[in-house]
């Protein structure tokens, strides 16, 4: 049960489900929820919808006229757990670690979509299903760019965004076991420059923040990543250009601290 919500965010009972929702958002999230089974539903019907790749369908929709487009996701299990429990989750579910999680990254200095809210549904005595709801960035994935990037000046940009992104998470003692080239989002400013944001954070976890070990471990992770999306799309960093990434942790973290800090208060309300 959700006794008490984060700073920021209030707690609504929707139709017998539990909206847990940014308090800037909460109207509109409540407006979107009422008539609906769910979220995500509502975001799937959504006539202004879009639908992102990914494993299972994600989709972004216009929260309200003049609000902000949301990303609504169903959350599911993964791996020996899928085809048992799909999408139900013992209570309270992944969702209040996540939104915890979201907001400790984000203070800590790591640029992550904005989690606006997430709703529990019940479906048993202790079972629930749950929606979780972002901000949607703009900007395309690391994956994407790498593909369209053909040549190494042209990945350049996508390396120094990269080295940002896994200095941020060692200032952060963060590590993402599942961080790849869908899940470092780049976010362009008004001069074209790219931000990095990190996507998917429900399984981060901390360790003493600067940790030489953490910051091997998330670049042997991305770097693996790398190199299946190369040999799955003949896209991406070459050998030197990853050996550069790991050069440019070791000697820009300071700086990398002082440029990452993306304004993703401006999405939020």
């Amino acid at each position: 049960m959700i006794r008490r919500a984060p700073a920021g965010y209030v707690v609504h009972e929707v139709g017998g489900a539990r909206l847990v929702a940014h308090q800037g958002l909460a109207p509109a999230l409540q407006a979107a929820l009422e008539g609906q089974r769910s979220l995500y539903d509502w975001a799937a019907a959504h006539p202004a919808r879009r639908e992102l790749q990914g494993r299972r369908p994600v989709y972004s929709a216009p929260l309200s006229d003049d609000g902000p487009r949301v990303v609504v996701r169903r959350s599911r299990h993964g791996g020996l757990l899928a085809p048992l429990l799909g999408d139900f989750f013992l209570t309270p579910t992944r969702a209040p670690g996540e939104l915890r999680i979201s907001l400790v990254l984000a203070q800590a200095g790591v640029p992550t979509p904005p989690v606006a809210g997430y709703v529990l549904y019940r479906a048993g005595p202790l079972l629930r299903r749950v929606d979780m709801v972002t901000i949607e960035l703009p900007g395309h994935d690391l994956g994407q760019a790498l593909r369209e990037a053909t040549s190494a000046e042209r990945r350049l940009p996508l390396a120094r965004a990269v080295a940002v992104a896994l200095g941020a998470l060692t200032q952060a003692g963060a590590w993402h076991p599942d961080l790849n080239v869908k899940n470092i989002l780049l976010v362009p400013d008004d001069a074209g420059e790219l931000h990095p944001a990190v996507l998917d954070v429900d399984r981060v976890s901390f360790v003493p923040p600067g940790d030489p070990n953490l910051r091997e471990a998330n670049f042997q992770r991305m770097a693996r990543s790398v190199a299946k999306w190369r040999a799955l799309h003949g896209a991406g960093f070459t050998d030197d250009e990853l050996e550069d990434i790991r050069q440019l942790l070791l000697r820009d973290e300071a700086i990398q601290a002082a440029h990452r800090a993306i304004a993703m208060e401006e999405y939020m309300p």
